[in-house]
C-alpha cells in the first residue's frame, strides 16, 4: 500500500512537471527588457501547495527547465532548474507551516509571496553573473514580480480545484473498495 501511494505521488509530480512545462511554453508573453511572462508559475505554486516541498520542488525545477530548453533559453536552463526548484521548495515548506495555523488563502499568500521573491531574487543574481551587470539584471525585476503576482493569483484559484479533484478521486476509490 505504501509503494502504491509513492507511485501515485511520483505520477502526480510527473504530471505537474509536464503541466508546468506546457503552461510555460504554450502561453509565453514577451515582456520589455527580455524574457517572458507565462502561466507556468500558476501551476508551479499549485504544485508546491499540493505536492509539498520535495516532489513539488522537483516537478517545478524539471518542468520549468524543460520549458527554457524548448523555448530556446538554454543559457537560462541551469539557473531555472535551481531557481524554480527553490521557489517551489520555499513556497511548499512555508505553506505547510502556515497552513497549520491559518486558512488556505492567508497561508497560500504568505508562502506564494515568499516563493516568488525567491524566484525574483534568484533570477536577479543569476542574470547579474550571466550578464556581468547589475543594471542589466535589474531590468528583469519588475517583469518577474508581475509574473510572480500572476502566478500567485492563479494558484489561489487553481489549488482548491486540484484539491477537490484529488479528494473526489480518493472518495471514489473508497466507495469502490479500492485501497488508497
Amino acid at each position: 500500500m505504501k509503494s502504491h501511494q509513492k507511485l501515485v505521488n511520483l505520477t502526480r509530480a510527473a504530471v505537474f512537471a509536464a503541466l508546468i512545462c506546457i503552461a510555460t511554453t504554450i502561453i509565453p508573453i514577451p515582456i520589455p527588457g527580455g524574457g517572458y511572462a507565462n502561466a507556468g508559475d500558476i501551476v508551479l505554486l499549485t504544485c508546491a501547495f499540493f505536492m509539498g516541498p520535495s516532489l513539488g520542488a522537483a516537478a517545478a525545477a524539471i518542468g520549468s527547465c524543460l520549458a527554457d530548453l524548448i523555448l530556446g533559453y538554454a543559457a537560462y536552463a541551469p539557473g531555472t532548474l535551481i531557481i524554480k526548484g527553490l521557489d517551489a521548495l520555499a513556497a511548499a515548506a512555508l505553506y505547510r507551516l502556515c497552513r497549520r495555523h491559518m486558512g488556505f488563502v492567508p497561508a497560500a499568500c504568505i508562502a506564494g509571496v515568499a516563493g516568488e521573491l525567491v524566484m525574483v531574487g534568484g533570477y536577479y543574481f543569476f542574470e547579474y553573473f550571466l550578464l556581468e551587470s547589475a543594471e542589466a539584471a535589474a531590468v528583469g525585476v519588475i517583469p518577474n514580480l508581475l509574473q510572480g503576482l500572476v502566478g500567485l493569483a492563479g494558484a489561489l484559484l487553481l489549488t482548491p480545484i486540484v484539491q477537490k479533484i484529488a479528494d473526489h478521486a480518493s472518495a471514489k476509490k473508497s466507495d469502490t473498495g479500492v485501497s488508497k
